[in-house]
């Protein structure tokens, strides 16, 4: 069972070239992401001293706001993927669609 508007669709260049830039992009963004997370992780294996330093007279460490620092570039990448994806993936699809649907 083999749909025809489907194969014509995986022939497109135009989806190759979707399939491309959306796989290179989410390489490079897993690893940022597994750089920054892991490297955090790495921090309190390896460098516990420096993660317990006090900030200022407080009691909060530096390890707090690299955490909180972790969590805010995991959103941002989000965003940047979303956002990314709204404009030039969608549109593209939408090219696509339009072509091989006529």
């Amino acid at each position: 069972m083999s749909d025809p508007v489907v194969a014509r669709i995986r022939k497109n260049p135009k989806y190759q070239e979707l399939k491309r830039k959306r796989s290179s992009f989410g390489w490079i963004l897993t690893i940022l992401m597994m750089v920054v997370y892991y490297g955090y992780i790495s921090l309190i294996a390896f460098n516990k001293e420096f993660l317990a330093r006090p900030l200022g007279d407080g009691v909060t460490t530096i390890g707090v706001p690299i955490g909180m620092g972790v969590i805010l570039f995991t959103i941002v990448i989000t965003g940047i993927y979303v956002r990314r994806a709204n404009n030039e993936y969608d549109a593209l699809t939408a090219q696509i669609l339009a072509e091989e649907t006529k």
